[in-house]
């Protein structure tokens, strides 16, 4: 363990898979308190509190279905009970934003029923589980947004995920003007394809594959742990001076 977060306490939403699972266990090798935030799968979530735990780090679960009006209130109220509330005044030092929806579907296949559903969870949520936060977080603390390249280039196969992640990128630069009075940066951390298993069909279509490898200038797919170093390099006393930024973690696609 690094120790460049002894001491802080973070929430990871969708913290149970992927990029989210590797940001928490990121933080806890550094020292940090974990709280695994999840919304279906109660057994990823405890695989990843107990891999962390053997690991030497402290993390706990926090379970709360995203995409509902009062979600945040229930998560604070989870994280509460889950543990968040033996922190020092249930006080909060890091707050990831990484819990998303999305349907790959074009504009004349999506339904009203699924943009609200992505955005529900892609925007609205961030917005209040942070609104909710601000008591507990504590000066010079760390917001980062999970974002996506889906913001910025072109995605008409998922569209609405790419209008909610744009969103996303909004709040962030807004955010970081709110909260920089207190010392707290906010950030958002923009990935490409990452090996998930939200990308585990590409395995399956070689063509598509290869596509994909051929857009990065690194001539890879992401790791989530690529995106997990961004991340912790935000959270960290290293990251103090870079806020209100939109950070393209995608190995160099679409260049």
């Amino acid at each position: 363990m690094s120790g460049a977060l002894r001491g802080k306490v973070a929430l990871v939403t969708g913290g149970s898979h992927g990029i989210g699972r590797a940001i928490a266990e990121r933080f806890a090798r550094d020292g940090a308190t974990v709280a695994i935030g999840y919304g279906h799968d109660e057994q990823a979530a405890v695989d990843t509190v107990e891999g962390i735990g053997k690991e030497g780090g402290r993390a706990f679960a926090v379970h709360a279905e995203l995409g509902s009006h009062g979600d945040a209130a229930r998560l604070w109220a989870a994280f509460d009970e889950a543990g968040g509330a033996d922190a020092p005044g249930g006080k909060l030092d890091i707050l990831v934003h990484n819990a998303a929806s999305s349907y790959p579907v074009r504009l004349p296949e999506l339904t009203e029923q699924q943009f609200d559903e992505v955005f529900a969870v892609s925007v609205r949520s961030p917005f209040f589980i942070t609104k909710l936060a601000l008591p507990r977080l504590r000066d010079g603390g760390r917001v980062v947004n999970i974002s996506s390249l889906a913001g910025t280039l072109a995605t008409p196969q998922m569209i609405a995920y790419g209008a909610g992640k744009a969103a996303l990128d909004a709040f962030t630069r807004s955010l970081a003007v709110e909260l920089g009075p207190r010392g707290i940066t906010v950030n958002a951390v923009s990935p490409g394809v990452t090996r998930t298993r939200n990308s585990a069909w590409l395995e399956d279509d070689p063509q598509a594959m290869e596509a994909a490898r051929a857009r990065s200038a690194l001539g890879r797919l992401g790791e989530p742990a690529d995106v997990a170093d961004v991340v912790a390099f935000l959270a960290s006393h290293d990251g103090r001076w870079v806020t209100g930024q939109i950070i393209d973690a995608s190995g160099g696609t679409a260049l």
